[in-house]
């Protein structure tokens, strides 16, 4: 697969297929995750603040830290493939470098190289606070590029 973003493939496509895919994901809306911006191999999910999805120190839940690193991490992917085609993870790990407390976590995916096949990106999460950015996971994940059904 490409690494340059094809002439034929247009942002605005891209962004279309994207949106259209996070609003079918009923994990996202449960989180209340949003899709902020999306970019040939990289993409931005915020996740505001809710008291639902805190653990008991008050911080964001891990659970939901991950979900949104592993969905912008999937959706950067996304924009590498066809299509027809689609998107699963085949694995990912996450570190967890500082409590999440904040307005809202920002993810963001981005493809380090895509093939035929796997494509590699790494994952960032940020908490936002009065305007401050703390990274407070990072990661990589493993996508397999498959067929729509």
């Amino acid at each position: 697969m490409p690494q340059e973003q094809p002439a034929e493939l247009t942002t605005a496509a891209i962004e279309a297929r994207l949106a259209a895919s996070f609003n079918r994901q009923g994990l996202m809306a449960l989180l209340g995750a949003q899709l902020h911006s999306v970019a040939w191999g990289r993409v931005v999910i915020r996740l505001p603040f809710r008291a639902e999805l805190t653990q008991q120190h008050g911080y964001f839940h891990a659970g939901g830290t991950s979900a949104i690193a592993d969905t912008a991490g999937g959706y950067a992917g996304l924009t590498h493939f066809p299509p027809d085609h689609s998107v699963l993870t085949v694995e990912f790990k996450l570190n967890l470098l500082a409590p999440a407390e904040g307005e809202y976590l920002e993810a963001v995916g981005q493809v380090v190289r895509s093939g035929r096949t796997l494509t590699i990106c790494t994952l960032e999460v940020f908490a936002i606070k009065a305007a401050q950015r703390t990274l407070v996971a990072l990661g990589q994940q493993t996508l397999m590029c498959v067929r729509d059904r």
